[in-house]
């Protein structure tokens, strides 16, 4: 059996019902996991994944189409819509078609900063972080393409990935996050932006470029400059990856500091990433393939058998939010069964093995 399916299989036992994966039964976390999890039924047909994502769709959306639990306060909030999308893909059931309206339309009020980019939170004032960039494209896109408002979609998802690219970019790598009114906690008084390359945050630029690249038009004005983009950041991992094991490190461009170490989650999110431009033609095989090898290897070296006869993934840390320093990343406690490692690490199995 291999990793990632040995994986969903644990996923499927620990956690029968998909609401009780942490943190909350409707948040960015089902979604990431059950997103790795529809990958795996689109490459082995296995009925038992596709019966585990139905299963949380249902659970959210009732007969009339309302979604349960959903509020749109906040980016993360946006993103099991994306399995909302794939269940009316799957059904044609209008009760989801209603549902994923609901939550097209959260974006029209949604708070902005002046160049566009959305807030993390609608509370947290002119914050825009990485991760929301992941959160609410995942959604949008895959609206746009399989239901409705094309246009607008890919239009907003490019507008997002150039603005936290142009406000947070540091050779071709992507800050955390960006503060408009420089007053968050985090935030540097001169320019706004937090202090580091944080390994997951980076992960999630990683994983919304090629998933809003498969579905853009081809002809969309953006698609070159998001490919610029892409190829930047590809560059840049590719010098920063530790010779020594293939995986990356928490904070990606300070490899060479002593207490650094390697995370599992922004490595396995980094895999994926690359292994996806390869089958994109975003980049050369012969190039980056060796890449995606070497980091593989050394992802699998982090997911252990337990005495249960359930996958552990290890090194990694679980709801890391925005950091003021260096310290405080590298230093934040590290736990098993991450939920963003977890599911990152499925990701990358999906495409990597």
């Amino acid at each position: 059996m291999k990793l990632s399916e040995k994986l969903a299989e644990t996923l499927i036992k620990r956690y029968p019902n998909p609401n009780d994966y942490p943190y909350k039964s409707w948040s960015y976390s089902q979604g990431f996991m059950l997103w790795g999890m529809e990958a795996l039924w689109r490459k082995t047909g296995e009925k038992k994944y596709y019966d585990y994502i139905m299963s949380y769709a249902e659970t959210h959306v009732d007969s009339d189409g309302k979604l349960l639990k959903f509020d749109g306060s906040s980016m993360d909030d946006m993103m099991s819509g994306a399995v909302i999308v794939w269940a009316y893909t799957q059904t044609n059931a209008q009760k989801f078609r209603i549902a994923c309206d609901t939550i097209r339309k959260s974006y029209n009020d949604y708070p902005r900063n002046p160049d566009g980019g959305f807030w993390h939170n609608r509370k947290l004032k002119g914050q825009m972080w990485v991760d929301g960039v992941f959160m609410g494209q995942m959604f949008l896109t895959k609206y746009g393409y399989y239901i409705a408002d094309k246009e607008y979609c890919f239009d907003e998802a490019a507008l997002q990935l150039k603005v936290i690219y142009d406000r947070c970019n540091k050779d071709g790598l992507i800050i955390h996050a960006y503060s408009e009114d420089r007053q968050a906690s985090w935030a540097d008084k001169t320019t706004g932006l937090s202090p580091e390359v944080w390994s997951e945050g980076l992960g999630w630029y990683a994983l919304i470029l090629p998933q809003v690249l498969e579905l853009m038009p081809a002809d969309h004005r953006d698609r070159e400059r998001l490919v610029r983009q892409y190829k930047e950041m590809l560059d840049s991992l590719k010098k920063h990856q530790s010779p020594a094991n293939g995986l990356w490190f928490q904070v990606v461009d300070k490899d060479k500091e002593p207490d650094n170490w390697n995370d599992t989650s922004g490595s396995a999110m980094f895999a994926y990433s690359i292994q996806k431009a390869v089958e994109l033609g975003i980049v050369k095989k012969d190039e980056f393939g060796p890449v995606v090898k070497k980091a593989w290897q050394g992802l699998v070296t982090k997911a252990k058998i337990n005495d249960e006869g359930l996958l552990d993934i290890y090194d990694a840390c679980d709801g890391v939010c925005v950091k003021k320093d260096y310290e405080t990343y590298i230093n934040y406690p590290r736990s098993v069964n991450a939920k963003e490692a977890v599911a990152a690490f499925l990701w990358a199995g999906g495409v990597c093995e």
